[in-house]
């Protein structure tokens, strides 16, 4: 599609169908055995206020024409909401709080993404902090469950992973774009090399995993060499066999895989316990919040795709799947009019993070995959896994060249912000040259 035949996006409608789907959600957790949750109610009502309010100001101010992944965003957070509300109301308000933080995330990511120029400048300073960032996570961090991917400052809980997350984002793809290809890639591979180094330090399997997949991705939309990219992964395979080999804690989930139900009341038993519960949901759930998975452990946080099935029945589990694929392809048709390289890696390497790391956290807990413990985006219960989400949505927004409408209408076909390979109508050239 050509930039003049772009055509604007009606929020209206489908903002108000994720409305009412989310105040007819809430009411079964707001309304409880004849118990009034009232903090809970005050959480769901403040966020859709927050929701409507972004939509209204970003469409009539910012002249922002296209909200469709802001709407997802907002779709997938008010399931997280009312799920952590059904397992208790201070859930419910910290990932209120959480969502509303992520927001504000998101837009100083597309205020700081609006200028290559910018981001340019901020790439090596953006790498320095994330690698000090890892390492003063194994300075500070305590042991929990076998892993050291959480810090605690001032009684709150903060997992640096998630956050490096964004700068791994951010620094492959302003790294990419501004050198030559082969020095390019050398020096992000050094930076991705301790990356993944520092989390497998952390015992944090799973998320080095995620880190690995968006290095494929970014390296791959730079260099399109497939013989590059499998020499990659075939050093990665070794050295994670090398790990399972030498690492007790690892070795034991790959014996678990696939032989779940050999021990279902000890190493099988969450996901065990995840199957038998989300079958017993049905298309259609047994009810939000009348549930049992969620007595089990982390049954917010890792486990969450099982409370969707179990409760809120296979049709909503199945359209939250589908809405992170919309994620891919929403990046992929915005990156063929981007106005820069950077804006088409970030995009599509964001969106293929959200998409791994939704398939691992799905695929893990039923058994499909071995369970690697990571979260799902959007909706599991945490902070830092929050700002992690909107983050990696500001990625993908900002490749669309109508995120910034005034920046827009000054980029024409002679300025040096636009690639020649962006196509441009015939209609728009004649307005243009007069």
């Amino acid at each position: 599609m050509t930039i003049s035949e772009d055509k604007p996006f009606n929020w209206f409608p489908p903002l108000f169908l994720i409305t009412l789907f989310q105040l007819i959600s809430a009411s079964f957790v707001v309304f409880d055995d004849g118990e009034f949750k009232y903090l809970t109610a005050a959480t769901v009502m403040a966020y859709i206020l927050v929701e409507w309010v972004y939509a209204i100001i970003a469409s009539v101010a910012f002249e922002i024409r296209h909200l469709e992944l802001e709407l997802m965003g907002f779709f997938l957070s008010g399931i997280g909401i009312i799920i952590c509300g059904s397992i208790s109301e201070s859930y419910a308000m910290k990932q209120g709080i959480a969502i509303g933080l992520g927001l504000i995330v998101y837009l100083i990511m597309l205020a700081i993404l609006r200028r290559t120029d910018i981001v340019m400048k901020l790439r090596t300073p953006v790498a320095v902090c994330a690698v000090g960032i890892l390492i003063l996570n194994l300075v500070l961090a305590k042991t929990t469950n076998g892993t050291l991917n959480w810090i605690e400052i001032a009684g709150i809980s903060i997992q640096p992973s998630e956050i490096v997350k964004i700068a791994f984002v951010f620094v492959g793809g302003a790294t990419l774009d501004k050198l030559q290809m082969t020095k390019s890639i050398t020096k992000y591979i050094i930076f991705a090399i301790a990356c993944v180094g520092f989390l497998f330090l952390m015992r944090d399997f799973g998320t080095a995993l995620v880190f690995f997949f968006t290095f494929v991705i970014i390296a791959f939309m730079r260099s399109g060499d497939i013989r590059t990219i499998a020499l990659v992964c075939a050093i990665a395979v070794l050295g994670a066999a090398m790990v399972i080999f030498f690492k007790s804690t690892v070795a034991a989930r790959f014996e678990t895989y696939r032989h779940i139900w050999d021990d279902m009341y000890g190493k099988g038993m969450q996901q065990t316990r995840t199957l038998i519960y989300s079958a017993s949901g049905g298309f259609f759930g047994l009810g939000i919040g009348k549930g049992m998975l969620k007595y089990t452990y982390a049954a917010s946080t890792d486990l969450v795709f099982g409370m969707l099935c179990e409760e809120w029945g296979f049709i909503i589990a199945g359209t939250v799947v589908v809405t992170f694929a919309f994620f891919v392809y929403y990046a992929i048709k915005t990156a063929r009019n981007t106005r820069s390289a950077f804006y088409a890696i970030v995009a599509c390497a964001a969106s293929g993070m959200l998409l791994f790391q939704m398939s691992l956290n799905v695929f893990g807990v039923t058994d499909l995959l071995p369970f690697t413990g990571v979260t799902l985006p959007f909706i599991s219960r945490g902070g830092t896994s929050m700002l992690c989400s909107w983050g990696m949505l500001a990625f993908i927004k900002s490749a669309d060249i109508h995120t910034y409408p005034k920046l827009s209408k000054t980029i024409l076909p002679d300025h040096p912000l636009y690639p020649e390979d962006i196509p441009i109508s015939f209609k728009r050239r004649r307005n243009v040259n007069g």
